[in-house]
């Protein structure tokens, strides 16, 4: 019996984050010290934390670079940590980015770069192509993030519009050899999509990103549509990417098998639904809620059972002000639209690297009762669904989650107890 249903869902959370633990995951996949330098690379939210990993179980002499989001980071006795805005570039990113193609210059085959990838990298690493600025990267990212667009889809656009992303860190490396050391946030798994995979190959093409930005009906000027159709990126089959690694070493698939078994030591029986959910936040929040709602009434499994799922969804913002929230907040939100005097449906959504959108809460919890409380405090919670402001009406029900940056990032946790 779960005496506290909140509680057991942030530990479910937290087993989750856990999983996905620099350390614990790095350690297993370093490479042996090469003849000549070791070169360590990182960018993403979780690079300060995997780069803390690195020094504690490397024991050979390396130069370490990398780029994190602003805010807490952890300790490093020899990595450099530069510090970029997220999720829109700033000019402290332009800065990093060039550091970090200068900190690959000049090596040799001789020498071993180990690459640190986490999600956020894309919006830390802004190197926008010749003739181009910041300003103009910066305008593209904010396009794709109010699009609606995938963040598969919205990385295929950001590598063809790049100097660093879509392989071309690795290029800059060659001839060293490249060791990519990947912490997935993205559906499916695939380190090209990484923070827009700068040292994994692309295997997108420029009609592809073209594509993107025709199907989300993406507003960009002429010129940014002719650079991202004549920029190429080295292919999967060129000599630059001969002798590289590429491994991914935390994922949202491991974190989820690591919450349902958590699920099953504490009585309660897990049903992973997915880790590779996409689409727009407020229909799969219905989709969730509508799930709860079946199988609190027909349960696939004996009471009490929880619905595990992981993936990234989006919010599409059209014109208009807004206000304040992230995509876990606003799922959880239209889910508990739909829970409103459902008995016995506790449910969690939140992002485990600890920040969701704008503020500084992870995500939220919701019952049947939460649009309820929403009301009491003087609020609506459709017009704050409508407004894309589900951090107000989870703030004014006192459902926020604020567990802190986790120092990982394997994408979007939920979880749905039925009881």
């Amino acid at each position: 019996m779960i005496s506290d249903s909140r509680a057991f869902l942030q530990t479910l959370f937290h087993e989750a984050v856990k999983a996905a633990d620099p350390y614990e995951a790095l350690v297993r996949h370093l490479p042996d010290p090469p003849k000549g330098r070791t070169i360590v690379i990182g960018a993403g939210k979780a690079a300060s934390q995997m780069a803390a990993a690195f020094e504690r179980a490397w024991s050979y002499p390396f130069e370490g670079l990398a780029v994190a989001r602003h805010g807490p980071i952890a300790d490093c006795r020899s990595t450099k940590i530069l510090q970029a805005a997220h999720p829109v570039p700033d000019r402290a990113g332009l800065v990093a980015a060039e550091a970090l193609i200068n900190h690959v210059h000049g090596l040799t085959s001789d020498d071993l770069v180990i690459a640190l990838i986490s999600g956020g990298g894309s919006a830390l690493l802004p190197a926008p192509p010749t003739g181009f600025t910041l300003a103009d990267e910066s305008a593209l990212n904010e396009a794709l993030l109010a699009s609606g667009a995938p963040i598969s889809g919205m990385n295929v656009v950001r590598k063809h519009f790049s100097r660093i992303k879509g392989g071309r860190l690795a290029a800059l490396a060659y001839p060293a050899r490249v060791v990519s050391l990947v912490v997935s946030d993205v559906p499916g798994d695939n380190p090209a999509f990484v923070a827009s995979g700068p040292t994994v190959p692309d295997n997108s093409d420029a009609e592809e990103a073209l594509r993107v930005i025709r199907d989300y009906r993406i507003d960009l000027p002429a010129r940014v549509i002719d650079c991202i159709r004549n920029r190429r990126a080295p292919a999967a089959g060129d000599n630059v990417f001969a002798n590289n690694e590429v491994h991914v070493i935390a994922s949202a698939r491991v974190s989820l098998e690591a919450a349902a078994d958590r699920a099953r030591s504490l009585g309660v029986h897990p049903l992973i639904l997915s880790d590779s959910i996409e689409g727009e936040a407020k229909d799969i929040g219905r989709m969730h809620a509508a799930l709860a709602r079946e199988f609190s009434a027909r349960p696939p499994a004996p009471k009490p059972l929880v619905l595990l799922s992981g993936g990234e969804t989006t919010v599409s913002i059209g014109a208009g002000t807004y206000g304040k929230g992230g995509r876990n907040s606003e799922l959880l939100l239209s889910a508990a639209i739909d829970l409103q005097g459902v008995d016995g449906v506790v449910a969690m959504a939140a992002d485990t690297d600890g920040i969701d959108g704008s503020e500084d809460n992870a995500g939220a919890f919701c019952d049947g009762g939460t649009v309820a409380r929403i009301r009491s405090a003087g609020g609506d919670a459709r017009a704050f669904l409508a407004g894309h402001d589900a951090w107000s009406a989870f703030n004014l029900a006192g459902d926020l989650f604020v567990p802190g940056p986790t120092g990982t990032n394997v994408n979007d946790f939920r979880a749905f107890l039925v009881t």
